[in-house]
């Protein structure tokens, strides 16, 4: 089980995701966390860049590399809301991110524990160790929710 100090990172990608409905993107939030310290984080920017790599976890690493001046983050460990997709999956290897905790499944667009599941194939250079599930409920309720409200 993991200590409420490193969960609560959780809970502020929880707090971005929630940010991003206020600008009606998709609410994904993600933290970069070093020696306990948040040095990147982001949600969903697609709509407001107009950029269709725009996604959290994108965002986060962006800034974070910025942050270290280093394109490696092999020190650094991703928390965010929803199982990353291929694309972030393998943002997520080509940065050496160590550790990878995310919340909800993505049966559909998931790549990590669904679909492609990127980190097992053999052509993958790097795989971080992956947490699933953190909070995933809470996750999982206000994709929903933000979904069932776009749909009324």
């Amino acid at each position: 089980m993991l200590a409420a100090k490193y969960t609560s990172f959780m809970g502020d990608a929880l707090d971005l995701a929630h940010a991003a409905i206020t600008v009606d993107e998709v609410p994904v939030g993600a933290v970069i966390v070093r020696d306990g310290k948040i040095i990147g984080q982001g949600h969903n920017r697609t709509r407001i860049d107009h950029d269709p790599t725009a996604h959290a976890e994108i965002v986060a690493i962006r800034q974070a590399t910025e942050f270290l001046g280093n394109d490696r983050l092999e020190d650094c460990d991703l928390w965010v809301t929803l199982e990353p997709c291929t694309m972030c999956a393998g943002a997520i290897a080509h940065a050496r991110l160590r550790r990878l905790y995310y919340g909800a499944d993505d049966p559909k667009g998931g790549a990590v524990d669904s679909g492609v599941r990127f980190f097992d194939a053999p052509t993958c250079h790097h795989k971080p160790e992956v947490y699933a599930g953190i909070d995933g409920e809470s996750s999982a309720t206000l994709l929903m929710e933000f979904f069932r409200s776009r749909r009324d």
